[in-house]
C-alpha cells in the first residue's frame, strides 16, 4: 500500500541520465577532434622539416634556387602536404606547408607550418 499524497516518482532519473551521456558523447567527439588536430599538426611539421631539408640539399649541391623549390614540393608532396611558399636564396631555405585535416573542415581544415634549414659552409666544404 502507499501512503496517501505520495506519487509514484517514475522516470525522475531519465532526463539527468540523457543529459550525462550527451554530455560524454560532446566531450569524447571534442577530444577526437582535438587529438586529430593535434596529430594533423605534428605531421605538417615534419612534412616542412623535411621539405626545408630537401631544398637546402639541393642548395648544398649547387643546383640552384628553381630545383631547390621544386624538391621542397615533391617532398612535401610525398609526406601528404603541400608546399604554400619556400624561399630558397644564398644558403638557407624555408618553407610553409599546408596538410588538409579530414573531419575538420568545419573548424578550417587544414594545418601549416614553417621550417628553416640553413646550409654551413664548413659542412659543404667536409662533405666534398
Amino acid at each position: 500500500m502507499r501512503a496517501p499524497g505520495h506519487e509514484p516518482e517514475r522516470g525522475s532519473t531519465a532526463i539527468p541520465l540523457v543529459a550525462v551521456v550527451v554530455l560524454g558523447v560532446v566531450l569524447a567527439a571534442g577530444a577526437a577532434r582535438l587529438g586529430g588536430a593535434l596529430v594533423a599538426r605534428a605531421q605538417a611539421d615534419a612534412a616542412a622539416d623535411a621539405a626545408a631539408l630537401a631544398a637546402a640539399d639541393m642548395l648544398a649541391l649547387g643546383r640552384g634556387e628553381a630545383r631547390a623549390v621544386a624538391a621542397a614540393g615533391e617532398t612535401a608532396s610525398s609526406n601528404g602536404a603541400r608546399l604554400v611558399h619556400c624561399a630558397c636564396r644564398g644558403l638557407s631555405a624555408t618553407v610553409e606547408v599546408e596538410l588538409s585535416v579530414p573531419g575538420l573542415s568545419a573548424f578550417g581544415g587544414s594545418a601549416r607550418s614553417r621550417a628553416r634549414a640553413e646550409i654551413r659552409p664548413e659542412c659543404v666544404v667536409g662533405c666534398r
